[in-house]
């Protein structure tokens, strides 16, 4: 289907957002929610922006900046029922809507005058207002030929505004500096300055060969989608995982064997997990363990048989974690499941066990009826944490269906 327009909504401040739908005690005063180790900042309202207080600050630099704050545990299972109420939502109002993530959402902006019999800057102001009324979410919304100068619109309108941006839009990109865009870090963004480019502006007027060379295919994507050309698609459902992983922070850094193997039980439960919702089994097994979000060291083993298995993962697993370096506290760890491939599509072998023995069918049916995690290995039971707080049960990984990982 051919869209001539293409909206991208995104929720202002969203994890604080979800907090003050459930708290109204919440609404005007500065808030922050908090990790699951309740030690950084993962989202802040504008309120406490106004303070100075970033994303990643650590709780007691948080404090120091603004003592009268008021700071809340995160909660992605809650978040998560609030973003799937503002996608039904958009889903009444567009024929596509693309899941990006929890809280942005791209969608066919063709049908909004329509929808609303108002012109288009007013039919998206009315589906803002609907959104704040139905939802309870303020956000804002950018509407474009293409979906790259859609999220540069919507980007520019924060905190609740709308931005309608025309093919010819000149103004608007001149004062967009490039390292606006989504896809341009702060490498590429040093190679487009060398070249004087510092504008979108000046990327669209920029020569494509140029670009392209400097860039590559998807930087020439970006130079035909800020001229109003959508090569990038909105898209309705996921493509196949090349590579499912979990993990993440350890709770702080930590050189503790018993906790490092604990960590690592914990994430392959998870990896179990979710191999078990999409269907596939993995070929290969990677750990990567980091210190401090500096990459420390990464191992890989291929499996004998595709698996889910818990048995055949843990033990790919613990070799590698036996051999990884010690001199480093580890702070963050990750289990990568690689070359997956679909469950009714693997040849069973004749020498080797299945791919996941009855244990492993009886611990996930039993967690299916009582509760994720209700039985779990007693390998875990280093992580006091775990087991008395519940906001370590569910992470942004856990929510399906999102385009953006």
């Amino acid at each position: 289907m051919v869209t001539t327009l293409i909206g991208h909504i995104d929720s202002d401040c969203f994890y604080v957002s979800c907090e003050r739908i459930r708290s109204y005690s919440l609404r005007g005063v500065p808030c922050g929610v908090l990790g699951n180790q309740g030690a950084c900042v993962i989202a802040k309202s504008y309120e406490l922006k106004a303070y100075g207080v970033k994303t990643g600050h650590p709780i007691w630099e948080a404090k120091k900046l603004c003592p009268h704050a008021v700071f809340v545990k995160r909660d992605f299972r809650w978040y998560e029922v609030i973003s799937r109420r503002l996608l039904d939502l958009l889903k009444t109002v567009s024929p596509l809507v693309e899941y990006y993530s929890i809280d942005e959402m791209f969608f066919d902006a063709s049908e909004l005058q329509r929808y609303f019999r108002l012109p288009l800057e007013a039919a998206t102001r009315a589906l803002q207002t609907l959104v704040q009324e139905q939802i309870g979410v303020p956000v804002s919304i950018g509407i474009a030929p293409s979906r790259s100068l859609a999220k540069l619109g919507s980007d520019a309108a924060k905190p609740f505004g709308i931005q309608v941006i025309e093919r010819d839009c000149e103004r608007f990109l001149r004062s967009q500096p490039v390292g606006e865009l989504c896809g341009i870090g702060s490498r590429s963004e040093r190679k487009l300055r060398d070249r004087n480019i510092h504008t979108c502006w000046d990327y669209r007027q920029a020569d494509r060969l140029l670009i392209r060379n400097l860039l590559t295919i998807k930087g020439e994507a970006l130079w035909w989608e800020l001229r109003g050309d959508a090569v990038n698609p909105i898209q309705t459902t996921r493509p196949p995982h090349k590579a499912i992983a979990r993990g993440g922070s350890c709770g702080g850094k930590t050189m503790d064997a018993d906790r490092i193997r604990a960590w690592a039980v914990r994430n392959i439960e998870r990896l179990i997990e979710a191999l078990d919702h999409h269907r596939v089994y993995a070929r290969h097994i990677s750990l990567q363990i980091d210190a401090n979000k500096t990459a420390l060291w990464l191992g890989r083993t291929p499996l004998a048989v595709p698996s889910a298995s818990f048995r055949m993962i843990y033990d790919a697993v613990m070799p590698m974690l036996a051999t990884a370096p010690t001199t480093h506290p580890v702070s963050h760890m990750h289990i990568i499941a690689e070359n997956l491939t679909w469950r009714d599509r693997i040849q069973k072998s004749l020498f080797f066990e299945d791919a996941q023995s009855p244990l492993d069918q009886i611990k996930r049916d039993i967690n299916q009826k009582l509760g994720r995690f209700a039985i779990r290995s007693a390998e875990t039971l280093p992580l006091h944490e775990i087991y008395h707080d519940a906001t370590h049960n569910y992470d942004i990984c856990d929510i399906s269906g999102k385009m953006c990982f």
